[in-house]
């Protein structure tokens, strides 16, 4: 399992390890270059608060916070303690979140020996940062700006890199292009106890399933720091180059925001009862289509979080990669792809505006001339080869999920015009949602819906027939038991829970992990068919596959039980959440 936990605030996040390593950590934005990269090459750059003897901590979240506690016991018996978090709280009627780490190291038992080691580098030139000694901090010159150390410890062994014993806590401030100017230790512990009471109150206003609460709460946090809220994007992980295989080549920038996964967020926001993430989201995805002319031009699948393309894909040869893993990699050649399937849920994303009574406020013309041009793309879209969900890099074809999500957006659309909107879509959207359907069912052999009509495999993005409501019970229900019989991990009851995404040789060869969100796909579909019992033991099965705080990595190996992908990744936690509910009986048969 990967022995990291994260931290953030929804502007800055960070992984730390298990000895109390800040080993990524990127500024100013989440997919600038990193300024602490340890996680892909020993030399990318860390923050350690280490002891001596090098003592593998334990990790914990504070309850219902995203405030990360790591306790090292050293070779004699002594204890400390770090506690790492970003600043989160309300101030002045708005939301206070600075690009800046804090952290507090503090003794427990004994005078543990420690030694402190912040070695910055300038990106993914992988520099040492140019170091300056101030008075009581160190500034690190990095991109033309600065990060600026602010500690109460001694800078000479800092500097110097000296062990020490720790006898009263130690405070850090790490923050990007701006100082602390307070007294370090008041202000660090005020932050921390506004920071923990933020998150208990967020906490406090989710909406849980009945099943699975401390999991679900642990996933909803994370999903929560996957939003970028300066701009209302949310961003598929805040890591790049995570091998997908180890020793492979399968290793992606997930630091961006995939207008495809829109749906599958916000239906767990919805879930959660949580809607301002939704609203930021929605204004994004606005925003975005306006930069396009309506009339010619197609949306792309990924954008970076100020509305750019995530170009040129960049292989860093000077980085080591994870564990050995090549290349290191930022950007995503995804950008230049087609998917057909993005138009159909982005309307599924923006329909509740015209379903709920809550969302009332946001029927504004441009919710409507935007809906209208997915419309039309939906329309265009059937039948045609693409990339598809999964980003093939070659050989595109026309794909069964693509024409499903056409079908389920034209359906959404077609109800929602029925509801007095969207008057000026020239649109027969009666035939056109009818001719989507056609093609899902022109994929259909012995009984159930395949990869393509001209591609007869699997794949698992197809048990969201049953999520949809695709209107022919008994062939979702079919698809659904040979999805969950094809693309099984393995025959025995535990590894059959874990499915491929698909089992087809792709531009890298065939797949070797398990694809997470797709086992959370299959708990949903099984509830959907009436196999609720079928579904729990699936959920209780995958749940072993998270870290011991509770966190998702993108794929796992579940014989080996290895995590392995981006990390963490907020598909498998949504997946996680949406899972959660779909199992749960109703608070009134457990109150």
């Amino acid at each position: 399992m990967y022995p990291f936990g994260l931290i953030g605030n929804c502007q800055t996040s960070s992984i730390i390890t298990q000895k109390g390593s800040i080993d990524w950590l990127c500024f100013p934005r989440p997919d600038s270059p990193p300024v602490f990269g340890k996680l892909l090459d020993a030399e990318g750059g860390h923050f350690s608060i280490e002891s001596i003897d090098s003592s593998t901590g334990i990790q914990s979240y504070i309850p219902n916070t995203n405030i990360l506690e790591t306790t090292l016991t050293c070779a004699d018996g002594s204890q400390f303690r770090i506690t790492d978090f970003c600043p989160r709280f309300y101030q002045h009627g708005r939301i206070y979140r600075p690009m800046s780490v804090f952290r507090k190291v503090e003794p427990l038992k004994g005078s543990p020996k420690i030694r402190v080691v912040c070695k910055p580098v300038d990106g993914w030139t992988k520099e040492p940062a140019k170091c300056i000694r101030g008075n009581s901090h160190l500034r690190y010159e990095i991109q033309n700006e600065y990060i600026r150390l602010v500690t109460n410890m001694s800078l000479t062994y800092l500097c110097e890199e000296t062990p020490f014993s720790l006898k009263e806590p130690l405070y850090f401030g790490l923050t990007w292009s701006s100082g602390v100017e307070e007294d370090l230790v008041q202000l660090a512990n005020r932050f921390l106890e506004q920071t923990a009471d933020y998150w208990k109150t967020w906490v406090k206003h989710c909406s849980i399933p009945s099943l699975y609460q401390k999991e679900t709460i642990r996933s909803a946090l994370v999903l929560k720091l996957h939003c970028y809220e300066d701009t209302g994007a949310i961003l598929a992980a805040l890591t790049t180059s995570l091998p997908e295989e180890e020793g492979g080549s399968r290793n992606w920038d997930y630091r961006y925001c995939w207008l495809r996964d829109s749906y599958f967020f916000l239906t767990a926001f919805n879930n959660l009862g949580h809607f301002e993430e939704t609203e930021g989201f929605m204004k994004f995805l606005i925003n975005v289509a306006e930069k396009h002319d309506h009339s010619r031009e197609r949306l792309r699948p990924v954008y970076c979080i100020d509305q750019s393309l995530p170009l040129p894909e960049l292989e860093h040869s000077n980085w080591r990669g994870f564990r050995g893993s090549l290349p290191v990699r930022s950007g995503n050649q995804a950008a230049e792809h087609v998917q057909n399937d993005v138009y159909g849920e982005m309307i599924l994303t923006l329909a509740p505006v015209f379903f709920d009574e809550r969302f009332q406020h946001l029927r504004t013309p441009d919710h409507e001339k935007l809906l209208e041009h997915l419309a039309r793309l939906c329309s265009r879209s059937i039948c045609q080869p693409d990339a598809g969900l999964w980003e093939l890099r070659n050989g595109w074809q026309e794909h069964t999920f693509s024409n499903l999500m056409c079908w389920a957006g034209l359906e959404r659309i077609h109800r929602i015009q029925k509801g007095g909107y969207l008057q000026e879509l020239n649109l027969d959207l009666k035939k056109e949602t009818s001719r989507a359907e056609a093609a899902v069912r022109a994929a259909v052999k012995e009984g159930s819906v395949r990869n393509g009509p001209k591609d007869e495999t699997y794949d698992a993005a197809l048990l969201q027939l049953s999520t949809l409501r695709f209107p022919d019970e008994k062939l979702v229900e079919q698809t659904v038991l040979r999805i969950a019989s094809e693309l099984r991990f393995g025959a025995d009851a535990e590894n059959a829970s874990f499915l491929y995404r698909y089992l087809r040789k792709d531009d890298f060869g065939n797949p070797k992990s398990a694809f997470l969100i797709c086992s959370f796909w299959l708990v949903q579909a099984l509830a959907k068919i009436g196999k609720a019992s079928e579904a729990k033991d699936v959920m209780q099965r995958v749940m072993a596959s998270a870290n011991p705080l509770g966190l998702f990595a993108e794929h796992y190996l579940p014989v080996e039980k290895i995590q392995a992908g981006n990390f963490p990744q907020a598909y498998s936690h949504v997946g996680q959440i949406n899972a959660a509910f779909a199992i749960s009986p109703p608070w009134t048969e457990i109150l």
